[in-house]
């Protein structure tokens, strides 16, 4: 009995874990402008919250063969998540047409960034 109580409580807080995980790549995805870092809170929150939440679901249902499934289910994304990010990424840094205005120039003589509209800005 006391066993099925902690395994319930292990679940449900990796469960939660998972949750708060996904709240938070939430509001990075609508907070950050750039798409590359709107890509990255995606990307990190969609493989550490789903390992979390399936994790948590492994927990809840013992150990079977339903568990096994389970776990293969997290390496296949643990694994293939952030190679189809990483190839996204690439896609838009070489077909980005307006980098000009994610990217600045760094003069190593001065400590000043010249960005490409002109502008000088302290770092």
């Amino acid at each position: 009995m006391i066993l099925q109580w902690i395994r319930f409580l292990l679940g449900g807080g990796l469960l939660l874990a998972g949750l708060a995980t996904f709240i938070i790549e939430m509001i990075g995805a609508f907070r950050f402008r750039y798409i590359l870092n709107k890509m990255h809170a995606a990307a990190i929150g969609d493989t550490l919250g789903i390992g979390f939440a399936l994790l948590g679901l492994i927990v809840m249902s013992g150990f079977n063969f339903t568990s096994l499934k389970l776990f293969l289910v997290i390496v296949f994304l643990w694994f293939s998540s952030p190679v189809s990010s990483h190839l996204i990424a690439r896609l838009e840094v070489f077909t980005n047409e307006d980098e000009e205005a994610h990217y600045q120039v760094k003069n190593l003589d001065t400590s000043e960034a010249r960005s490409q509209d002109g502008t000088d800005r302290e770092l």
